[in-house]
Protein backbone atom coordinates (compact mmCIF):
# COMPACT_ATOMS: atom_id res chain seq x y z
CA UNK A 1 0.00 0.00 0.00
CA UNK A 2 2.79 2.41 0.93
CA UNK A 3 4.67 1.54 -2.26
CA UNK A 4 1.58 2.23 -4.36
CA UNK A 5 1.09 5.61 -2.66
CA UNK A 6 4.72 6.50 -3.34
CA UNK A 7 4.31 5.62 -7.01
CA UNK A 8 1.21 7.79 -7.32
CA UNK A 9 2.97 10.70 -5.59
CA UNK A 10 5.99 10.31 -7.87
CA UNK A 11 3.77 10.25 -10.95
CA UNK A 12 2.06 13.46 -9.89
CA UNK A 13 5.36 15.14 -9.04
CA UNK A 14 7.11 14.40 -12.36
CA UNK A 15 5.21 17.06 -14.42
CA UNK A 16 6.02 19.69 -11.79
CA UNK A 17 9.75 18.91 -11.89
CA UNK A 18 9.76 18.99 -15.68
CA UNK A 19 7.72 22.20 -15.74
CA UNK A 20 10.28 23.91 -13.47
CA UNK A 21 13.14 22.78 -15.71
CA UNK A 22 11.29 23.94 -18.85
CA UNK A 23 10.71 27.35 -17.25
CA UNK A 24 14.37 27.79 -16.30
CA UNK A 25 15.54 26.83 -19.80
CA UNK A 26 13.06 29.03 -21.69
CA UNK A 27 13.42 32.00 -19.33
CA UNK A 28 17.17 32.19 -19.82
CA UNK A 29 16.77 32.43 -23.59
CA UNK A 30 15.26 35.95 -23.27
CA UNK A 31 15.93 37.33 -19.79
CA UNK A 32 19.17 39.01 -20.87
CA UNK A 33 17.57 41.07 -23.65
CA UNK A 34 16.57 44.09 -21.56
CA UNK A 35 19.77 43.92 -19.47
CA UNK A 36 22.18 44.13 -22.42
CA UNK A 37 23.06 47.87 -22.17
CA UNK A 38 23.83 47.71 -18.44
CA UNK A 39 25.77 44.44 -18.73
CA UNK A 40 27.78 45.80 -21.65
CA UNK A 41 28.75 48.87 -19.62
CA UNK A 42 29.72 46.75 -16.61
CA UNK A 43 31.89 44.44 -18.73
CA UNK A 44 33.47 47.31 -20.66
CA UNK A 45 32.22 46.38 -24.14
CA UNK A 46 29.86 47.93 -26.66
CA UNK A 47 26.26 46.61 -26.56
CA UNK A 48 26.63 44.99 -30.00
CA UNK A 49 29.33 42.71 -28.59
CA UNK A 50 26.77 41.28 -26.17
CA UNK A 51 25.08 39.53 -29.10
CA UNK A 52 27.56 36.68 -28.64
CA UNK A 53 26.33 36.22 -25.06
CA UNK A 54 22.76 35.89 -26.29
CA UNK A 55 23.48 33.68 -29.30
CA UNK A 56 25.96 31.34 -27.57
CA UNK A 57 23.13 29.96 -25.41
CA UNK A 58 20.83 29.13 -28.33
CA UNK A 59 23.75 27.81 -30.37
CA UNK A 60 24.62 25.41 -27.58
CA UNK A 61 21.01 24.22 -27.40
CA UNK A 62 20.86 23.59 -31.13
CA UNK A 63 24.09 21.59 -31.17
CA UNK A 64 23.56 19.36 -28.15
CA UNK A 65 19.84 18.55 -28.33
CA UNK A 66 20.33 15.89 -31.06
CA UNK A 67 22.46 13.67 -28.79
CA UNK A 68 20.04 13.88 -25.86
CA UNK A 69 18.13 10.72 -26.79
CA UNK A 70 21.31 8.63 -27.01
CA UNK A 71 22.52 9.95 -23.65
CA UNK A 72 19.13 9.27 -21.99
CA UNK A 73 18.97 5.74 -23.38
CA UNK A 74 22.56 5.04 -22.39
CA UNK A 75 22.62 6.48 -18.85
CA UNK A 76 18.95 6.65 -17.81
CA UNK A 77 16.49 9.52 -17.56
CA UNK A 78 17.00 10.22 -13.84
CA UNK A 79 20.77 10.56 -14.04
CA UNK A 80 20.67 12.58 -17.27
CA UNK A 81 17.86 14.92 -16.18
CA UNK A 82 19.52 15.50 -12.82
CA UNK A 83 22.89 16.09 -14.46
CA UNK A 84 21.27 18.50 -16.91
CA UNK A 85 19.82 20.57 -14.06
CA UNK A 86 23.18 20.44 -12.27
CA UNK A 87 25.09 21.62 -15.36
CA UNK A 88 22.54 24.37 -15.98
CA UNK A 89 22.72 25.54 -12.36
CA UNK A 90 26.54 25.45 -12.35
CA UNK A 91 26.57 27.40 -15.61
CA UNK A 92 24.26 29.99 -14.05
CA UNK A 93 26.58 30.39 -11.06
CA UNK A 94 29.65 30.80 -13.26
CA UNK A 95 27.83 33.29 -15.52
CA UNK A 96 27.01 35.40 -12.49
CA UNK A 97 30.65 35.33 -11.37
CA UNK A 98 32.10 36.17 -14.81
CA UNK A 99 34.08 39.39 -15.03
CA UNK A 100 34.67 39.56 -18.79
CA UNK A 101 32.62 38.85 -21.88
CA UNK A 102 34.75 35.93 -23.12
CA UNK A 103 34.30 34.00 -19.88
CA UNK A 104 30.61 34.85 -19.87
CA UNK A 105 30.19 33.40 -23.38
CA UNK A 106 31.88 30.14 -22.31
CA UNK A 107 29.63 29.87 -19.26
CA UNK A 108 26.54 30.52 -21.37
CA UNK A 109 27.59 27.62 -23.60
CA UNK A 110 27.80 25.45 -20.48
CA UNK A 111 24.32 26.61 -19.50
CA UNK A 112 23.06 25.68 -22.95
CA UNK A 113 24.53 22.17 -22.63
CA UNK A 114 22.35 21.60 -19.57
CA UNK A 115 19.31 23.18 -21.17
CA UNK A 116 19.74 21.06 -24.30
CA UNK A 117 19.24 17.91 -22.24
CA UNK A 118 16.44 19.12 -19.96
CA UNK A 119 13.68 19.63 -22.53
CA UNK A 120 13.87 16.46 -24.69
CA UNK A 121 14.69 14.17 -21.76
CA UNK A 122 11.86 15.71 -19.73
CA UNK A 123 9.42 15.22 -22.60
CA UNK A 124 10.65 11.65 -23.07
CA UNK A 125 10.05 10.93 -19.37
CA UNK A 126 6.48 12.18 -19.61
CA UNK A 127 5.78 9.95 -22.60
CA UNK A 128 7.12 6.91 -20.75
CA UNK A 129 5.41 7.74 -17.45
CA UNK A 130 1.90 8.49 -18.68
CA UNK A 131 -0.44 6.53 -20.92
CA UNK A 132 -1.07 8.11 -24.31
CA UNK A 133 -4.61 8.97 -23.24
CA UNK A 134 -3.15 11.11 -20.43
CA UNK A 135 -0.57 12.95 -22.53
CA UNK A 136 -2.75 15.89 -23.61
CA UNK A 137 -3.63 16.85 -20.05
CA UNK A 138 -0.06 16.41 -18.81
CA UNK A 139 1.70 18.17 -21.66
CA UNK A 140 -0.77 21.05 -21.62
CA UNK A 141 0.43 21.60 -18.06
CA UNK A 142 4.17 21.41 -18.68
CA UNK A 143 3.86 23.53 -21.84
CA UNK A 144 2.77 26.54 -19.80
CA UNK A 145 6.21 27.33 -18.29
CA UNK A 146 7.81 27.05 -21.73
CA UNK A 147 5.35 29.72 -22.93
CA UNK A 148 5.76 31.90 -19.85
CA UNK A 149 9.57 31.97 -19.96
CA UNK A 150 10.03 33.95 -23.21
CA UNK A 151 7.16 36.27 -22.29
CA UNK A 152 8.28 37.23 -18.78
CA UNK A 153 12.00 37.06 -19.54
CA UNK A 154 12.38 40.65 -20.79
CA UNK A 155 10.24 41.98 -17.92
CA UNK A 156 12.17 39.97 -15.32
CA UNK A 157 15.49 41.12 -16.74
CA UNK A 158 14.35 44.73 -16.69
CA UNK A 159 13.15 44.50 -13.09
CA UNK A 160 16.36 42.83 -11.90
CA UNK A 161 18.73 45.36 -13.46
CA UNK A 162 16.41 48.19 -12.41
CA UNK A 163 16.28 47.25 -8.72
CA UNK A 164 19.29 44.98 -8.21
CA UNK A 165 22.56 43.89 -9.91
CA UNK A 166 22.73 42.26 -13.35
CA UNK A 167 24.46 39.21 -11.82
CA UNK A 168 21.19 38.37 -10.02
CA UNK A 169 19.77 37.41 -13.42
CA UNK A 170 21.87 34.27 -13.16
CA UNK A 171 21.84 33.81 -9.39
CA UNK A 172 18.02 33.49 -9.24
CA UNK A 173 18.44 30.07 -10.87
CA UNK A 174 20.55 28.72 -8.01
CA UNK A 175 17.90 27.94 -5.33
CA UNK A 176 15.50 26.60 -7.97
CA UNK A 177 18.20 24.43 -9.51
CA UNK A 178 19.43 23.04 -6.17
CA UNK A 179 15.89 22.20 -5.01
CA UNK A 180 15.09 20.64 -8.38
CA UNK A 181 18.28 18.57 -8.27
CA UNK A 182 17.40 17.13 -4.85
CA UNK A 183 13.85 16.33 -5.90
CA UNK A 184 14.94 14.68 -9.16
CA UNK A 185 17.33 12.24 -7.50
CA UNK A 186 14.69 11.34 -4.92
CA UNK A 187 11.51 11.08 -7.01
CA UNK A 188 12.31 11.18 -10.74
CA UNK A 189 11.69 7.87 -12.60
CA UNK A 190 14.66 6.16 -14.25
CA UNK A 191 14.04 4.85 -17.75
CA UNK A 192 16.75 3.37 -19.91
CA UNK A 193 17.18 0.78 -22.63
CA UNK A 194 19.07 -2.45 -22.04
CA UNK A 195 21.32 -1.90 -25.02
CA UNK A 196 21.74 1.54 -26.55
CA UNK A 197 22.83 2.17 -30.11
CA UNK A 198 26.37 3.24 -30.86
CA UNK A 199 26.74 7.01 -30.89
CA UNK A 200 26.90 8.43 -34.41
CA UNK A 201 29.95 10.61 -33.77
CA UNK A 202 30.47 11.67 -37.39
CA UNK A 203 26.77 12.50 -37.70
CA UNK A 204 26.96 14.58 -34.53
CA UNK A 205 29.88 16.59 -35.94
CA UNK A 206 28.26 17.14 -39.35
CA UNK A 207 24.80 17.99 -38.04
CA UNK A 208 26.09 20.02 -35.09
CA UNK A 209 28.43 22.08 -37.27
CA UNK A 210 25.71 22.70 -39.84
CA UNK A 211 23.11 23.76 -37.29
CA UNK A 212 25.61 25.86 -35.31
CA UNK A 213 26.65 27.82 -38.40
CA UNK A 214 23.06 28.26 -39.56
CA UNK A 215 21.88 29.37 -36.11
CA UNK A 216 24.81 31.77 -35.82
CA UNK A 217 24.03 33.45 -39.14
CA UNK A 218 20.35 33.77 -38.23
CA UNK A 219 21.13 35.15 -34.77
CA UNK A 220 23.48 37.88 -36.01
CA UNK A 221 21.74 38.65 -39.31
CA UNK A 222 21.29 42.38 -39.72
CA UNK A 223 23.51 43.16 -36.72
CA UNK A 224 26.91 42.04 -37.95
CA UNK A 225 29.86 43.51 -39.81
CA UNK A 226 30.05 40.44 -42.04
CA UNK A 227 29.77 41.22 -45.74
CA UNK A 228 27.09 39.67 -47.92
CA UNK A 229 29.66 37.33 -49.40
CA UNK A 230 30.73 36.31 -45.91
CA UNK A 231 27.15 35.54 -44.88
CA UNK A 232 26.52 33.60 -48.09
CA UNK A 233 29.76 31.71 -47.53
CA UNK A 234 28.70 30.66 -44.02
CA UNK A 235 25.27 29.64 -45.30
CA UNK A 236 26.90 27.60 -48.06
CA UNK A 237 29.20 25.90 -45.58
CA UNK A 238 26.24 25.18 -43.30
CA UNK A 239 24.30 23.67 -46.21
CA UNK A 240 27.32 21.52 -47.11
CA UNK A 241 27.53 20.12 -43.58
CA UNK A 242 23.79 19.42 -43.43
CA UNK A 243 23.66 17.77 -46.86
CA UNK A 244 26.67 15.69 -45.91
CA UNK A 245 24.81 14.58 -42.80
CA UNK A 246 21.76 13.55 -44.85
CA UNK A 247 23.94 11.43 -47.13
CA UNK A 248 25.76 9.97 -44.15
CA UNK A 249 22.50 9.17 -42.30
CA UNK A 250 21.24 7.11 -45.23
CA UNK A 251 24.32 4.89 -45.17
CA UNK A 252 24.36 3.78 -41.52
CA UNK A 253 21.96 1.74 -39.40
CA UNK A 254 21.80 4.04 -36.34
CA UNK A 255 22.13 7.69 -37.41
CA UNK A 256 22.10 10.59 -34.97
CA UNK A 257 18.56 11.51 -36.06
CA UNK A 258 16.50 8.71 -37.60
CA UNK A 259 14.62 10.85 -40.09
CA UNK A 260 12.93 7.71 -41.38
CA UNK A 261 10.50 8.12 -38.46
CA UNK A 262 8.99 11.04 -40.36
CA UNK A 263 7.26 8.46 -42.54
CA UNK A 264 4.78 8.27 -39.63
CA UNK A 265 2.04 10.69 -40.71
CA UNK A 266 1.18 12.09 -37.28
CA UNK A 267 4.83 12.65 -36.34
CA UNK A 268 5.55 14.26 -39.71
CA UNK A 269 2.57 16.62 -39.36
CA UNK A 270 3.55 17.52 -35.79
CA UNK A 271 7.20 18.18 -36.65
CA UNK A 272 6.37 20.15 -39.80
CA UNK A 273 3.66 22.07 -38.01
CA UNK A 274 5.99 22.93 -35.14
CA UNK A 275 8.54 24.31 -37.55
CA UNK A 276 6.34 26.32 -39.92
CA UNK A 277 3.86 27.60 -37.33
CA UNK A 278 6.66 28.80 -35.07
CA UNK A 279 8.33 30.35 -38.12
CA UNK A 280 5.61 32.99 -38.02
CA UNK A 281 4.54 33.02 -34.38
CA UNK A 282 8.12 32.82 -33.11
CA UNK A 283 8.71 36.39 -34.24
CA UNK A 284 6.00 37.87 -32.00
CA UNK A 285 8.20 38.20 -28.86
CA UNK A 286 10.59 40.17 -31.08
CA UNK A 287 8.02 42.50 -32.69
CA UNK A 288 5.73 43.22 -29.73
CA UNK A 289 8.38 44.97 -27.56
CA UNK A 290 9.26 47.14 -30.59
CA UNK A 291 5.61 48.08 -31.00
CA UNK A 292 5.07 48.84 -27.33
CA UNK A 293 8.37 50.58 -26.56
CA UNK A 294 9.45 52.32 -29.78
CA UNK A 295 6.06 52.73 -31.42
CA UNK A 296 3.80 53.50 -28.45
CA UNK A 297 6.45 54.88 -26.11
CA UNK A 298 5.95 52.52 -23.17
CA UNK A 299 8.78 51.68 -20.76
CA UNK A 300 10.32 48.17 -20.78
CA UNK A 301 8.39 47.32 -17.60
CA UNK A 302 5.10 48.57 -19.07
CA UNK A 303 5.85 46.65 -22.26
CA UNK A 304 6.45 43.49 -20.27
CA UNK A 305 3.16 43.96 -18.42
CA UNK A 306 1.30 44.21 -21.73
CA UNK A 307 2.85 40.90 -22.81
CA UNK A 308 1.98 39.16 -19.54
CA UNK A 309 -1.69 38.45 -20.44
CA UNK A 310 -0.46 35.95 -23.06
CA UNK A 311 0.95 33.37 -20.62
CA UNK A 312 -1.77 34.17 -18.09
CA UNK A 313 -4.42 33.28 -20.68
CA UNK A 314 -2.51 30.09 -21.52
CA UNK A 315 -2.61 29.11 -17.85
CA UNK A 316 -6.25 30.07 -17.33
CA UNK A 317 -7.51 28.06 -20.29
CA UNK A 318 -5.11 25.10 -20.18
CA UNK A 319 -7.82 22.82 -18.79
CA UNK A 320 -9.91 23.39 -21.92
CA UNK A 321 -7.27 21.87 -24.23
CA UNK A 322 -8.09 18.17 -23.55
CA UNK A 323 -11.81 18.83 -23.95
CA UNK A 324 -11.38 20.68 -27.25
CA UNK A 325 -9.15 17.96 -28.66
CA UNK A 326 -11.57 15.30 -27.48
CA UNK A 327 -14.54 17.02 -29.14
CA UNK A 328 -13.01 18.19 -32.43
CA UNK A 329 -10.08 15.82 -32.96
CA UNK A 330 -6.59 16.85 -34.04
CA UNK A 331 -7.23 17.46 -37.73
CA UNK A 332 -10.18 19.83 -37.38
CA UNK A 333 -8.76 21.63 -34.38
CA UNK A 334 -5.29 22.23 -35.83
CA UNK A 335 -6.64 23.38 -39.20
CA UNK A 336 -9.01 25.85 -37.55
CA UNK A 337 -6.76 26.94 -34.70
CA UNK A 338 -3.85 27.76 -37.03
CA UNK A 339 -6.16 30.19 -38.86
CA UNK A 340 -7.39 31.74 -35.61
CA UNK A 341 -3.81 32.03 -34.36
CA UNK A 342 -2.75 33.82 -37.56
CA UNK A 343 -5.77 36.16 -37.43
CA UNK A 344 -5.00 37.10 -33.81
CA UNK A 345 -1.44 37.95 -34.84
CA UNK A 346 -2.76 40.07 -37.71
CA UNK A 347 -5.10 41.84 -35.28
CA UNK A 348 -2.05 43.51 -33.69
CA UNK A 349 -1.79 45.48 -36.95
CA UNK A 350 -4.70 47.57 -35.64
CA UNK A 351 -2.85 48.64 -32.48
CA UNK A 352 -1.71 52.27 -32.53
CA UNK A 353 -1.39 55.18 -30.13
CA UNK A 354 -5.17 55.53 -29.89
CA UNK A 355 -5.88 51.89 -29.05
CA UNK A 356 -7.38 51.28 -25.62
CA UNK A 357 -5.28 49.27 -23.18
CA UNK A 358 -8.13 46.84 -22.51
CA UNK A 359 -8.26 45.98 -26.23
CA UNK A 360 -4.51 45.29 -26.35
CA UNK A 361 -4.88 43.05 -23.31
CA UNK A 362 -7.81 41.22 -24.93
CA UNK A 363 -5.77 40.59 -28.08
CA UNK A 364 -2.83 39.36 -26.00
CA UNK A 365 -5.14 36.94 -24.18
CA UNK A 366 -6.44 35.63 -27.49
CA UNK A 367 -2.96 35.06 -28.85
CA UNK A 368 -1.90 33.37 -25.61
CA UNK A 369 -4.82 30.95 -25.71
CA UNK A 370 -4.53 30.01 -29.39
CA UNK A 371 -0.74 29.60 -29.26
CA UNK A 372 -0.96 27.42 -26.13
CA UNK A 373 -3.63 25.25 -27.77
CA UNK A 374 -1.53 24.98 -30.93
CA UNK A 375 1.76 24.01 -29.28
CA UNK A 376 0.19 21.52 -26.88
CA UNK A 377 -1.77 19.85 -29.68
CA UNK A 378 1.26 19.54 -31.95
CA UNK A 379 3.53 18.22 -29.19
CA UNK A 380 1.12 15.48 -28.12
CA UNK A 381 0.22 14.49 -31.69
CA UNK A 382 3.88 13.68 -32.31
CA UNK A 383 3.66 10.58 -30.08
CA UNK A 384 0.28 9.29 -31.22
CA UNK A 385 1.61 6.51 -33.47
CA UNK A 386 5.23 6.24 -32.33
CA UNK A 387 6.27 2.89 -30.89
CA UNK A 388 7.64 2.88 -27.34
CA UNK A 389 11.14 2.01 -28.58
CA UNK A 390 11.15 5.12 -30.79
CA UNK A 391 9.81 7.69 -28.32
CA UNK A 392 13.31 8.81 -27.35
CA UNK A 393 14.26 9.55 -30.96
CA UNK A 394 10.91 11.20 -31.70
CA UNK A 395 11.39 13.48 -28.69
CA UNK A 396 14.85 14.47 -29.92
CA UNK A 397 13.65 15.21 -33.45
CA UNK A 398 10.77 17.32 -32.13
CA UNK A 399 13.00 19.25 -29.70
CA UNK A 400 15.64 19.87 -32.37
CA UNK A 401 13.07 21.24 -34.81
CA UNK A 402 11.53 23.43 -32.12
CA UNK A 403 14.90 24.94 -31.23
CA UNK A 404 15.71 25.55 -34.90
CA UNK A 405 12.32 27.18 -35.45
CA UNK A 406 12.92 29.61 -32.57
CA UNK A 407 16.00 30.98 -34.30
CA UNK A 408 14.25 30.95 -37.66
CA UNK A 409 11.24 32.77 -36.21
CA UNK A 410 13.31 35.63 -34.79
CA UNK A 411 15.27 35.82 -38.05
CA UNK A 412 12.02 36.00 -40.04
CA UNK A 413 10.75 38.83 -37.84
CA UNK A 414 14.10 40.63 -38.16
CA UNK A 415 14.02 40.32 -41.94
CA UNK A 416 10.46 41.61 -42.03
CA UNK A 417 11.27 44.68 -39.92
CA UNK A 418 14.33 45.33 -42.08
CA UNK A 419 12.16 45.13 -45.22
CA UNK A 420 9.29 47.30 -43.98
CA UNK A 421 11.38 49.66 -41.82
CA UNK A 422 14.52 50.61 -43.67
CA UNK A 423 16.20 52.18 -40.63
CA UNK A 424 14.40 50.87 -37.56
CA UNK A 425 17.01 52.29 -35.17
CA UNK A 426 16.28 55.86 -36.28
CA UNK A 427 12.67 55.63 -37.40
CA UNK A 428 10.10 57.85 -35.71
CA UNK A 429 7.24 56.19 -33.79
CA UNK A 430 4.74 56.61 -36.64
CA UNK A 431 7.06 54.96 -39.18
CA UNK A 432 7.83 52.19 -36.70
CA UNK A 433 4.14 51.50 -36.08
CA UNK A 434 3.32 51.42 -39.80
CA UNK A 435 6.20 49.06 -40.54
CA UNK A 436 5.36 46.78 -37.63
CA UNK A 437 1.71 46.64 -38.74
CA UNK A 438 2.89 45.22 -42.06
CA UNK A 439 5.14 42.85 -40.16
CA UNK A 440 2.24 41.49 -38.09
CA UNK A 441 0.22 40.97 -41.26
CA UNK A 442 3.11 39.10 -42.90
CA UNK A 443 3.72 36.86 -39.87
CA UNK A 444 0.00 36.15 -39.62
CA UNK A 445 -0.13 35.07 -43.26
CA UNK A 446 2.90 32.79 -42.75
CA UNK A 447 1.18 31.21 -39.74
CA UNK A 448 -2.11 30.65 -41.57
CA UNK A 449 -0.31 29.06 -44.53
CA UNK A 450 1.44 26.67 -42.14
CA UNK A 451 -1.95 25.11 -41.43
CA UNK A 452 -1.92 23.36 -44.80
CA UNK A 453 0.57 20.91 -43.31
CA UNK A 454 -2.21 19.45 -41.16
CA UNK A 455 -4.47 18.74 -44.14
CA UNK A 456 -2.82 15.33 -44.63
CA UNK A 457 -4.08 14.16 -41.23
CA UNK A 458 -7.02 11.79 -41.08
CA UNK A 459 -10.01 12.52 -38.85
CA UNK A 460 -9.07 9.62 -36.55
CA UNK A 461 -5.38 10.57 -36.18
CA UNK A 462 -4.47 11.17 -32.56
CA UNK A 463 -7.57 9.50 -31.13
CA UNK A 464 -5.43 7.44 -28.76
CA UNK A 465 -4.04 10.59 -27.11
CA UNK A 466 -7.03 12.95 -27.32
CA UNK A 467 -9.06 11.53 -24.42
CA UNK A 468 -12.10 10.65 -26.55
CA UNK A 469 -13.25 8.07 -24.06
CA UNK A 470 -12.28 9.85 -20.88
CA UNK A 471 -14.59 12.07 -18.89
CA UNK A 472 -13.14 15.58 -18.65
Amino acid sequence: MALESTRKFTKKLVPWLIAIAFFMESLDATILNTAVPIMAKALGVVPLSMKSVLSSYTLSLAVFIPISSWIADRFGTRRVFGTAIGIFTLGSLLCGLSNNIHLLVLCRILQGCGGALMVPVGRLTLVRTYAKSELVRTMSFVAIPALIGPMVGPLAGGLIVGFSHWRMIFFVNLPIGILGLLMVYKYFPDYRVEKSDKLDLLGMILFGAGIALLSYVLEVFGETTLSLSGILGLLGLSATFLLSYLLHAKQIAQPLLRLGLLKIRTLRAAVGGNFFTRLGAGGMPFLLPLLYQVGLGYTPIQSGLLIMPQPLAAIAFRFSVPGLLSYFGYRKLLLANTIFMGLTMMAFATVDQGTAIWLIILQACGFGFFSSLQYTSMSTLAYADVEDRDTSMASTILSTVQQMSLSFGVATASLITTFFIADRLHSNPEEMIQGLHKGFMALGVVTILSGFGFAELKSTDGDNVSLHNIKI
